[in-house]
């Protein structure tokens, strides 16, 4: 099969790497041309992805309109908030595409101005292209490595034999399963990513297991009832894009949004670390997109609102924290 990968961070590598494999044609685009060389020439994404040689079977392309000539899948490894400018950038090449059957994304968030996700973007901008979504706890390092890895691989309706994508995907490495819940599936990356920034705060402020095991609990509760009101499936809360992913981002040492946190919670300003690292925080933005959902539906989110009072207004984070531990007390 022959698939490209249009942005080469560090999910966009790590998932060429796998793609590979698999025994794919892979052909890895990145955003900036000095990188494309700096990558074809070193066959590593020093920027990104260090420590991870990439063999010469995989294409280091240039130009979106080549590619895309060959490709029977493209994946999508840009940030949420650059998803609409890359799918306007695929646009123009579409009628040359002929061979295009399904576009996967691997980012998660929500587009600030329109709280659309990735997947709706896509679809609005490409239409007549299969869309579906990749996601789960999926480390970079790890499935550059070729650790065990599962992930979802939820595909829309307009989707034909989803099976063989499935399986396409699918080694000893990564293992795929198929869902036809798509919002689900990315709402879930989504909110897992602020309810990580949560889990930082502990780390930073040094709270303990305890408090974090209990906020990690009561998070997923929230995730599931919030989920559900926005149009997911319950079940998808409970699988690998839901809890699974909430799991890893919570405990990981390579997690940003976990770093995120925890650096707020040792003293630093959001606005700082942001600014102070090439890499993205999808919390960070995607925590003010669901805070304003849930205002405008009325929805009662008291941990969401807690990490963005933190985030956004300046709450003091131990503070919060002792707000959320004294609110009315009821049954679980």
């Amino acid at each position: 099969m022959n698939c490209c990968i249009l942005g080469a961070g560090a999910w966009g590598t790590a998932m060429a790497l796998h793609l590979d494999r698999c025994g794919h044609s892979v052909t890895l685009v990145p955003r900036r041309m000095e990188h494309a060389l700096e990558i074809a020439s070193s066959r590593e994404n020093c920027d990104y992805l260090p420590g991870y040689k990439l063999p010469h079977t995989i294409q280091i392309g240039c130009e979106v309109g080549p590619v895309l000539m060959e490709a029977e899948v493209v994946f999508l490894a840009c940030p949420s908030k650059a998803m609409r400018s890359l799918c306007e950038s695929i646009k123009p090449h579409l009628e040359g595409a002929w061979q295009l059957k399904l576009c996967l994304i691997m980012c998660k968030g929500l587009e600030l101005e329109t709280f659309k996700t990735p997947a709706e973007i896509a679809q609005e901008a490409l239409s007549g292209i299969a869309c579906g979504v990749l996601s789960g706890p999926t480390f970079a390092g790890e499935v550059a490595e070729g650790k065990p890895t599962a992930a979802v691989l939820a595909v829309g309706s307009d989707c034909e034999d989803p099976e063989r994508y499935q399986s396409a995907f699918s080694n000893s490495g990564l293992r795929a399963y198929l869902s036809d819940d798509l919002r689900g599936t990315e709402l879930g990356g989504t909110l897992k990513n602020i309810y990580a920034i949560g889990s930082g705060l502990c780390d930073g402020l040094q709270l303990g297991d305890n408090a974090k095991a209990a906020l990690l609990t009561r998070s997923l509760n929230e995730m599931v009832r919030l989920g559900v009101k926005l149009g997911g499936q319950k079940e998808t809360y409970s699988g690998l894009s839901g809890f699974g992913d909430l799991v890893a981002t919570c405990s990981g040492k390579w997690s940003r949004n976990r770093t995120f946190g925890q650096r707020i919670g040792e003293g630093e300003t959001p606005t700082a670390i942001v600014e102070s690292q090439k890499s993205v925080v999808e919390g960070y933005p995607a925590t003010k997109c669901l805070q304003q959902i849930c205002a405008e539906k009325k929805v009662d989110a008291p941990i969401l609102g807690t990490i963005y009072a933190i985030l956004y207004s300046g709450l003091d984070p131990l503070a919060a924290m002792q707000q959320l531990m004294t609110r009315d007390l009821k049954a679980e």
